[in-house]
């Protein structure tokens, strides 16, 4: 199924996001996490890629797995250093096992080095506009919030969204966000620039004091006083953050359907327990 489709139902969607085994797992752990994510019966699941293709073949197979345990998966691809002959052969093995929706991002530059102005691929729009040359697809981007950390402001981001969007985007997902209230003014001035398709927002339940610093990094998000007395005051211990955490994205995500946001994305960080206890603590309200 096309995750376009499943949107356009009009009713509150929950995603999960899981990534490939790191060094030193195994690809039959990461299979443990997916059933047990897939028991959750999110609408779909992403798996992360990595930088220059760096995991593409564990990708690759959890996409097929999670397609076999009979859930829709969303495989995120990266075009930051790769070539045009990578990218097809990328998408036809995709095909090949039944892939139907993929994440388009540009990726993570290497050292910070910049990419070459003759590139074939020098952002997502690109990739984009490359996949659907290609056909078969649903393709989503991603998106900031509070802006990438990259853009000189929110405005300019906003402006670089849009490219990607009118390149042929069919859905959004946000990067994460602890302030509801910064997504609600994202949306309101993405609206204003034109851009109308489905916003999912990125909730990322906190249950580890010391990721904080690191999550913030990648993200640019800001942490609001509330979170962070939370973190400060439990972040020492796991199993008080982890229930504190996880009734923070529970409010999140409550606060966000009431307010119309039919589309959260959670990133567990391939903990389908986490993710159950938020579900769990959702069972009536993402019905409604």
């Amino acid at each position: 199924m096309y995750i376009k489709d499943l949107l356009s139902k009009k009713r509150p969607t929950v995603s999960l996001e899981l990534f490939p085994p790191k060094k030193g797992d195994t690809l039959e752990k990461s299979y443990e996490v997916i059933s047990k994510s897939v028991a959750l019966k999110p609408d779909f699941i992403s798996v992360t890629y990595g930088a220059g293709g760096s995991n593409n073949k564990n990708t690759l197979e959890m996409a097929d797995y999670i397609i076999k345990e009979g859930a829709v998966p969303l495989v995120h691809l990266t075009c930051v250093g790769v070539n045009e002959e990578m990218i097809i052969s990328e998408l036809t093995q995709q095909k090949k096992i039944g892939v139907k929706n993929i994440l388009a991002l540009r990726g993570d530059l290497k050292d910070g080095i910049p990419i070459p102005e003759d590139a074939k691929f020098r952002f997502a729009s690109d990739l984009v506009e490359e996949i659907l040359d290609f056909g078969g697809f649903c393709v989503g981007g991603a998106c900031y919030a509070e802006g990438h950390i990259e853009s000189a402001n929110l405005d300019e981001d906003i402006e670089n969204l849009k490219k990607k969007v009118d390149a042929g985007c069919s859905f959004l997902t946000t990067q994460m966000f602890f302030d509801n209230s910064v997504l609600y003014k994202f949306l309101y001035k993405i609206r204003e620039a034109g851009i109308t398709i489905p916003v999912l927002a990125g909730i990322m339940p906190v249950t580890n004091g010391k990721q904080i610093k690191r999550i913030l990094e990648l993200s640019g998000a800001s942490l609001p006083p509330r979170f962070k007395n939370i973190v400060d005051k439990f972040g020492h211990d796991r199993n008080a953050m982890e229930q504190a955490g996880v009734a923070y994205a529970t409010e999140q995500i409550i606060d966000l359907i009431a307010n119309g946001v039919n589309g959260v994305h959670i990133y567990t960080m391939n903990k389908p327990d986490i993710a159950e206890g938020i579900l769990n603590n959702l069972s009536y309200i993402i019905e409604v």
